[in-house]
């Protein structure tokens, strides 16, 4: 292989988002998926000043992108914008929602697992699941 090969990202590719705390969003931009251009970024560091309008904008931009495949949202800062993500349907952009350092996941709290859940085993859904 080339060393003067660069991987470039075309149109058919897509690009993996981020919104999260500090320390979840620092550690996926380290392993590579962090894109900024003159127009927008793919991740969103929320803090203890971020406030919710901030964050529902800034996903509600995300979702309506063509270049963004997969967002990872941290399940603490997800219970934030519940409703919108809850009013959120469509299958790409997928929203997962995933644990941070401070704040563990709940399978409870994650609407698009219970969705997930209820579809696959209806009401009967196994104890171990819920």
């Amino acid at each position: 292989m080339s060393k003067n090969k660069k991987f470039s990202r075309t149109e058919n590719n897509m690009l993996l988002a981020i919104i999260g705390d500090e320390e979840t969003v620092t550690g996926f931009l380290l392993a590579g998926i962090g894109e900024r251009n003159e127009n927008s970024t793919n991740f969103l560091i929320v803090n203890s000043t971020t406030e919710k309008p901030q964050i529902e904008d800034f996903f509600k931009s995300l979702v309506s992108r063509k270049d963004i495949g997969i967002i990872l949202i941290s399940q603490h800062v997800a219970e934030t914008i519940r409703e919108t993500l809850d009013a959120y349907d469509e299958i790409i952009p997928t929203v997962l929602e995933i644990p941070s350092k401070n704040h563990p996941y709940s399978i409870e709290k994650d609407s698009v697992m219970q969705r997930a859940l209820r579809q696959l085993y209806g009401q009967n859904i196994p104890e171990d699941l819920k």
